[in-house]
């Protein structure tokens, strides 16, 4: 009997989790599957139960909720034998989208049935894990202010992104990728393992989670009036193809900036600290996960 272990994100109403559970014990019948629900308490709470599910046998983990809990949650799965699925439930969902996962609950769950399995792979920044991105230029400052704020969602971000921008100075970064050397102004500078932020924004629209590399994506200085056909080509998937974008490839990344405070990792803030380097790898194929082909 195959093990399944749901961990929910308990940031919706009582209401919808009720459909929630209900959905998944239409899906899952206890005669076919061995189905266990569970809720993140605390910080660091998903890495720790997918830990315990791998020493458990579990075959399955399902992360229930938003691109934070699912790096969560996959901290605890690298290079495991147990899968990683994902019911979408957050706002962006940046990881889902790019691997097609419908936002659809049932959808969603019909396709963890299906249980198509893929590896896929992770970076790393410094110490710490990203599925879909990790950026050190306003979009790290962003996340950081976006910690502190009640409001979520688009509106939220987009609300910080206007009020911020004015007074934000572009850094000026040494990287390193691959060994090639570059010394670049930046306003964002992003490096994607998956193809988008979320909401379908896209900075790298060719990034895949399957290639084995990193896109590292450098966004010049811009002005105030660039943020609105910077979000259409985004949103249109050929950002890369505009003069607003710089796109390379590599497998080792190295950003140095002497001011360097945050680090964006799908979308949360966490500091640098130490020199104000930040060093960028891919470990390919590092997790198993139910994908949608």
């Amino acid at each position: 009997m195959k093990k399944i272990l749901f961990i929910i994100n308990r940031k919706a109403g009582t209401d919808r989790e009720k459909r929630l559970e209900g959905a998944i014990n239409r899906h899952f019948p206890a005669s076919k599957y061995d189905v266990h629900i569970t809720h993140l308490a605390y910080l660091g709470h998903g890495a720790d139960l997918a830990r315990e599910a791998v020493v458990n046998g579990v075959d399955t983990v399902v992360a229930v909720g938003g691109d934070g809990s699912i790096n969560e949650i996959a901290q605890g799965l690298v290079d495991s034998n147990t899968a990683m699925a994902i019911l979408p439930l957050g706002s962006g969902n940046g990881l889902a989208r790019a691997l097609k996962i419908p936002l659809d609950v049932d959808k969603a769950l019909r396709l963890i049935v299906a249980n198509k399995q893929r590896p896929i792979d992770v970076g790393y920044a410094n110490e710490h894990l990203f599925l879909s991105n990790a950026g050190v230029g306003f979009d790290a400052l962003i996340a950081e202010q976006f910690k502190h704020t009640k409001k979520r969602g688009l509106l939220g971000y987009a609300k910080l992104v206007l009020k911020s921008f004015s007074s934000y100075n572009p850094e000026a970064y040494h990287i390193s990728i691959d060994g090639r050397k570059l010394d670049e102004k930046a306003f964002l500078l992003t490096v994607a393992n998956g193809n988008q932020f979320g909401y379908e924004f896209k900075l790298a629209p060719g990034a895949s989670v399957f290639d084995g590399q990193l896109d590292l994506c450098i966004m010049p200085p811009v002005r105030f009036y660039h943020l609105l056909p910077v979000s259409i080509y985004s949103l249109l998937g050929n950002i890369d193809k505009t003069r607003y974008l710089k796109h390379l490839t590599g497998k080792e990344i190295i950003i140095h900036s002497n001011s360097l405070q945050y680090l964006q990792v799908d979308g949360d803030a966490v500091p640098v600290g130490g020199d104000g380097s930040v060093k960028l790898t891919i470990k390919p194929a590092a997790i198993k996960v139910v994908v949608n082909e």
